[in-house]
């Protein structure tokens, strides 16, 4: 268990480096591009996921309430507000310098704080057209994240639907078989809808 422990870290630091680095390269048009994420440019993404590096417990109570305890509220302004107020710069160095922080989510644990870091790399890349490849033993990682409490949370409808990997053994649900990539049956267990090119492949 506390080796698994410490490959998940491990895993997440890779990311967080990972999507750091990327963000470096992209364009201004790029860093004001939709997402996956509706509503939300990359600048958008890239505060969110930032927000618990930079907000502590208690200001993050403080923001729930103001939004009237509704979490996707308060996501959603949160990220709006920190999207005008850091550079570009600043928000790819709040991943690359908090590599290594503890944050995690609510639920979850190690392998949820991955995934927020992994679905939302792939809000980023996917929508850009980057091309970008989440290693297998991440994405291992967070495919065991999927159950039916993370398809309510994030309002996916997959009833009557096996997900089934092509590139590694992995098959979540019962009925109609969407046979996809990994990475992009994850996009759809978080509710996300792909680009039309790759619902067309």
């Amino acid at each position: 268990m506390e080796t698994a422990a410490v490959d998940v870290r491990a895993a997440i630091a890779a990311e967080r480096r990972e999507l750091a680095d990327m963000l470096d390269g992209l364009t201004d048009h790029q860093w004001d591009s939709p997402t996956l994420c509706s509503g939300w440019r990359v600048r958008e993404v890239a505060a969110h996921m930032s927000t618990g590096f930079r907000y502590s417990v208690g200001r993050t109570a403080l923001e729930l309430a103001r939004a009237g305890g509704n979490l996707h509220r308060m996501t959603d302004r949160i990220a709006r507000r920190d999207a005008a107020a850091l550079s570009p710069h600043e928000l790819a160095t709040e991943l690359r310098d908090n590599a290594h922080h503890p944050w995690r989510p609510p639920v979850g644990g190690l392998a949820a704080a991955l995934g927020h870091d992994v679905i939302h790399g792939l809000d980023i890349t996917v929508a850009l057209g980057l091309g970008r490849q989440v290693p297998k033993d991440r994405l291992r990682i967070v495919l065991g994240t999927v159950k039916p409490s993370t398809l309510r949370f994030f309002k996916a409808n997959l009833e009557d639907v096996e997900l089934r990997a092509t590139d590694l053994e992995w098959s979540y649900g019962a009925g109609t078989a969407v046979v996809r990539p990994a990475q992009e049956l994850l996009l759809l267990a978080y509710g996300r809808k792909l680009p039309a090119a790759h619902v067309e492949d």
